[in-house]
């Protein structure tokens, strides 16, 4: 079954802090679209442990995320 941005990869981003602190610098982590286009910046910051702002996440999320992208981003 193939990843979705709606069902598989928005509930990995919290609103606060996530969502909140990036909406600050111009990226909206609840809207498909900018993360769509920003997909290959995300995941090498989450790669990096450098995003989120808190804490990295865990391979296991950072895997699913490349994943989404690999199988071509479906909303």
């Amino acid at each position: 079954m193939a990843l979705s941005f709606a069902s598989d990869i928005r509930p990995l981003f919290r609103d606060t802090p996530d969502v909140d602190t990036m909406k600050r610098i111009g990226l909206d982590l609840s809207s498909y679209a900018d993360v769509k286009d920003q997909a290959a910046a995300i995941h090498a910051r989450l790669e990096d442990g450098s995003m989120p702002c808190d804490d990295p996440w865990p391979q296991e999320q950072v895997a699913l995320f490349k994943r989404w992208m690999d199988d071509g981003m479906a909303p």
